[in-house]
């Protein structure tokens, strides 16, 4: 028979916000909050409840799919992954080198600062966003889809690489450095081989992103089957907007499939 512990030993677990007043004060504060924020939006319930009638007739119009333009989905659908695909490889490309200029281990201070600060205001734009700046330099089609994933995918892969190098083991750096090496043989040495399968991973994962984001894009006029899908839905053909979107949810289920069987072979 064991001993009944006294209550003085029973452990607790801390009340979130430091004790229990703190945290029903936090928690009415988040209610009011809730409450405060849903009374600004000036909800119209009827125009809410008049919705309803219409998505269910939008919803019936749409079955059964219409795959008859077979050949205007397919265009959309190559459009969509030749960009994915080339916006990956450029982005990796582009990260590269902004990932080591971001790297505070590796770079001079100006560089660093210059880097991380062109990165977080990369940061702060939507990929949507993005693409309807492009859009209006370049003009609508792949182009600007193009340039806005490629941008996203620099953006994201030079943050993650960055903080790969700066976490790198300092031990072979020195060791690099102290036979004389310069500063391309440090890096190709020393961090490469330190950052390169976590960095192949992250590549994988941006493709399997830019397959998603293709197909959004392309709805602001930046190519693609999102351009499609958004000319569909403008002509009232919600029947080819189903079948678009059965091949939209089949071509990410597949980059998904992908970036997983590419995972596991790297494991």
């Amino acid at each position: 028979m064991h001993p009944t512990p006294s209550p003085a030993t029973v452990w607790r677990r801390p009340p979130l916000f430091g004790s229990l007043w703190r945290q029903r004060l936090a928690v009415a504060a988040v209610a009011g909050y809730l409450v405060w924020s849903t009374s600004t939006l000036e909800v119209n319930l009827e125009r809410v409840l008049a919705g309803f009638p219409r998505a269910l007739d939008m919803f019936a119009r749409m079955v059964p799919p219409d795959f008859s333009r077979w050949q205007l989905l397919m265009n959309g659908m190559v459009e969509s992954v030749q960009m994915a695909f080339a916006a990956s490889l450029a982005g990796v490309l582009l990260s590269i080198p902004l990932g080591i200029a971001a790297a505070r281990n590796l770079a001079p201070g100006p560089l660093y600062l210059a880097a991380r600060g062109f990165i977080v205001l990369g940061r702060t734009l939507h990929e949507v966003i993005i693409a309807i700046f492009f859009v209006k330099l370049f003009g609508f089609g792949p182009v600007a889809g193009l340039l806005t994933l490629a941008f996203a995918s620099a953006i994201f892969l030079g943050k993650m690489i960055a903080e790969d190098i700066e976490n790198v083991r300092p031990g072979p750096v020195e060791a690099v450095r102290a036979t004389g090496a310069g500063f391309g043989q440090v890096v190709v040495y020393s961090i490469v081989p330190q950052v390169l399968a976590r960095a192949v991973g992250l590549a994988i994962y941006r493709l399997d992103a830019n397959l998603r984001h293709s197909t959004v894009v392309g709805i602001v006029g930046a190519g693609g089957i999102g351009q499609t899908l958004s000319a569909s839905f403008a002509r009232y053909e919600y029947d080819f907007s189903l079948a678009i979107l059965l091949s939209i949810i089949a071509l990410v289920a597949l980059g998904e499939w992908f970036s997983d069987w590419v995972r596991r072979r790297l494991r």
